[in-house]
């Protein structure tokens, strides 16, 4: 039987992470001679003991298996690193694991069990590569666009290269192959018909949008959006903030410095910017802490209430803003 693999993949480049787990899952299917058996997890909602207990049973249907567990920097108390180590360093036969964060790094003893050739941080694209990235797919679609519709686009899409993949796929639906890609088109195509998100419920939690934020809250529960993938982005928001302001107090809010914390672009920038005017430091951790109370109280609720629930809980960040603001003044 062969030995089994453990990968650890981080970093915020989404979609070229995802392109090298689509290569580790073709080499496992050209090696076995069929699709592995796949299951994923989500680190934040899955207990490392369950994970842990699935790990060690091999299957049944198939010759290898292929574990994914997203979140992974979650995976923090010291009994919860023991025993998923303990796992990695005498990993299952067959099966491969992947840890995988968009984070720069997980716990360091996790990391440590991991061969050097087997992990790898996915750093945001610089702007020259989204560029260069953006222009290269529309041209192999038989496109020509303009720089300023490039411009528009990764204006408008969150910056890696999978939502900027599903994004400009949409876009060769409605453009006209025989004309330029203009600015204009894509603003008309893109900026009015986008699926709102957790970032974009963000946009409007730094922009002190009250009303907007529960109107997108909403939107997302009507389209089925799971109240923890929601706190998760907001989660994940907040702690880029709490990053920013540590760089604004040190006086380095630079290009360089603000790319290494996954904020390269001019939007996601203006986001955090606005977001700054409105949290400090202490009612960042204090938006970070009621998230985390927020995600507990749901999962113990159940469904009957969570809506009204997420309204309380969206207008209690929005209080922290206010209060922020209250202080300033």
């Amino acid at each position: 039987m062969a030995q089994g693999l453990c990968y650890l993949f981080t970093g915020p480049e989404v979609g070229e992470q995802q392109d090298t787990i689509q290569y580790i899952r073709q080499e496992l299917t050209k090696k076995y001679g069929s699709t592995p058996e796949e299951q994923s997890f989500y680190a934040s909602e899955t207990t490392v003991s369950d994970i842990v207990s699935i790990l060690r049973n091999g299957s049944l249907f198939s010759d290898a298996r292929l574990i994914l567990v997203k979140n992974a920097e979650y995976i923090k108390k010291k009994e919860d690193v023991e025993l998923l180590s303990g796992y990695m360093t005498q990993p299952q036969e067959d099966t491969t694991l992947i840890l995988i964060s968009e984070e720069i790094g997980i716990d360091k003893k996790l990391e440590a069990t991991i061969p050097k050739e087997h992990k790898k941080i996915f750093w945001e694209l610089f702007d020259n590569r989204k560029t260069e990235w953006v222009v290269t797919f529309f041209k192999r679609s038989g496109y020509n666009i303009q720089p300023d519709a490039v411009e528009a686009i990764l204006e408008l899409v969150e910056n890696n290269t999978a939502a900027l993949r599903q994004e400009c796929s949409r876009l060769t639906l409605f453009l006209d192959k025989n004309k330029p890609v203009s600015a204009d088109q894509i603003e008309q195509y893109l900026a009015h018909t986008r699926q709102e998100s957790a970032f974009s419920l963000f946009s409007q939690i730094a922009l002190g949008e009250r009303e907007k934020s529960l109107e997108i809250l909403h939107t997302l529960l009507d389209a089925k959006e799971s109240p923890q993938a929601i706190i998760a982005g907001l989660t994940w928001s907040f702690r880029k903030l709490a990053d920013f302001l540590a760089l604004a107090s040190t006086g380095q809010l630079n290009d360089f410095e603000l790319k290494k914390i996954g904020l390269a672009s001019p939007r996601a920038q203006r986001d955090y910017r606005e977001a700054a005017k409105r949290y400090t430091i202490h009612s960042t951790m204090q938006a970070l802490a009621l998230l985390a109370e927020w995600d507990v109280q749901l999962r113990s609720m159940g469904t009957a209430i969570e809506s009204i629930l997420m309204d309380i809980y969206l207008l209690k960040l929005s209080d922290l803003s206010s209060q922020h603001t209250l202080e300033r003044i």
